[in-house]
């Protein structure tokens, strides 16, 4: 139960701090907005450096790596 809260108060928190941060960052610097999840501890992180192998530019990414050409 105090983990529950404890969670849900990041949630709140979170909140409150992408909306501080979106309304004070450089959009030439950081053109995507800030999410809460950005700011939250207990949020789950996602890997974003993933190449996709079913596009073009993924392909010839794997090609490279793998092949060396």
């Amino acid at each position: 139960m105090a983990e529950a809260k404890v969670k849900h108060n990041w949630t709140h928190t979170s909140s409150v701090l992408a909306m501080l941060a979106n309304a004070n960052r450089d959009k030439k610097k950081k053109p995507s907005p800030f999410k809460p999840d950005d700011f939250n501890p207990f949020a789950k992180k996602t890997k974003t450096d993933a190449i996709r192998a079913d596009t073009p530019d993924g392909l010839a990414a794997m090609r490279k790596e793998f092949t060396g050409m």
